[in-house]
Parts: C-alpha cells; structure tokens; sequence
C-alpha cells in the first residue's frame, strides 16, 4: 500500500542534504560577519534571529540526511567492498580543501565528516560479519567507537553512533526518530532530519548513473575549495 506522504526518494534526500550543506557553509565560512547576514530579523524570547542564525540551523540537517543515505546505501548497494573504497577514498581527497577552510593551512586539528560516515560504514560492516558472534562484534564495534573519538572527525562518535543506531532500528521510524533527536540533542534542531526521513519512499530516485554518484561524493571537496578560493579572494 502506498503512504501518500512518502514522496522523497533517495535522490530528494541528497539534493536537500547538499543544499542545507552549501548554505551552512556559504554563512560559517564565507558570509559570517556581513551586515546584511547579521541583520535582526525578529525576536524568539530575548534573542534576536538573524538570517546568519537561519542559516546555520537549516545547515544542521544535513549530518542526520548523509548518515540516513549511508545506511540505504549500505543496505542496497552492489559491492560493498567498493562502496567502502569510495568513502575512504574521498575521505583522503576532502582532507586538503576541509584544512584549507579552516585554518588556511595543510594541517588541522580536526577531520572531515568523510572519514566519520567511513567509519560507521565500517561499524554496520562489522555488524553483519560478526552477526553470529557478539563478542567480536562488540569488540570491533567499541574500537570504531575508540578511533571516532580519538580521530576528532567532524560529529565523531555521535556520529559514528547515529549511523549505527539508524542502521539497527533502521525498520522502526518511531523509535530512530526518538533516539535520533536524543542524540543530536546537543544541536537540536538537526532532529527535524526526521521529518524529510519519514517521508522517504525507498526508491532510488533521478541521480542514477555512475558519472552522477561521482559528482555527489565530489561535491563536498569541490565545494569546500571553492568556498575556500572566495573566502581568501
């Protein structure tokens, strides 16, 4: 039977998570500080709300988005083998333009959010390989947990522990609904992801295609770089 309001297929999901990405980015990095985009739009109690402020809050959905499609993707893809080379590659390649953004130099403290969906990759990898045998799979899944942490990439554990916990209660809407928004409690308003989530439909959607994929996984380096030229200039 067909939900109505499930309407987004996958492809719906990445454009948004692209998009709240870009204008995120667009006000942390290259408009942070202008008058125009520190302007008072309006008062929420005693604080005033600037299009700076809109801004990074729609940028907030967009971690939840990219953990939600790692999952469909590891759940649906062909070659896992290669869908795990294809993160962990551009996880290396984002690296320069995400230091360059930051910190104007080849080295930061920090990694990019490539490497984070990696290694919750490698966390539902370890899931289904030691699904007969809990010890070792508690042993893989607490030293992915360790590395997270240690690795300071861009949302870290929590990170690496959404994508585990959407991947485990990936067929229960409610309960990865409640324990997504628990999780993302320290930037709250990232738990409105949920709401595009719910109205996923399960289908591929228009970005099909190997040049397509291609260009998604690209767009965060490229983008950050370009952020990065207009930033400097």
């Amino acid at each position: 039977m067909r939900v109505k309001w499930k309407w987004l297929s996958g492809s719906g999901l990445k454009l948004l998570a692209v998009v709240s990405m870009l204008v995120d980015h667009l006000a942390a990095f290259v408009w942070k500080g202008d008058p125009l985009v520190m302007s008072h739009l309006f008062k929420i109690g005693h604080r005033w709300v600037t299009p700076y402020i809109l801004m990074r809050s729609f940028g907030r959905l967009a971690f939840p988005l990219f953990a939600f499609l790692i999952v469909e993707g590891f759940v649906h893809t062909r070659s896992r083998k290669r869908y795990g080379l294809n993160l962990g590659v551009f996880a290396l390649i984002s690296e320069i333009p995400f230091n360059l953004i930051h910190s104007s130099s080849l080295f930061f403290i920090r990694q990019n959010v490539f490497f984070t969906l990696f290694f919750g990759f490698l966390g539902l990898c370890a899931i289904e390989y030691f699904k007969e045998d809990k010890k070792k799979m508690a042993i893989s899944l607490l030293g992915l947990l360790a590395v997270s942490f240690f690795f300071r990439a861009d949302y870290g554990y929590v990170g690496y522990g959404l994508i585990l916990m959407l991947y485990v209660l990936r067929e229960n809407l409610l309960f990865k609904t409640i324990f997504g928004c628990c999780m993302l409690s320290r930037q709250w308003i990232a738990g409105a992801a949920f709401i595009p989530i719910s109205m996923y439909n399960g289908k591929r959607g228009f970005i099909q295609g190997t040049f397509a994929k291609y260009c998604f996984y690209a767009f965060y380096p490229v983008h950050l770089l370009v952020l990065y030229l207009i930033k400097t200039l």
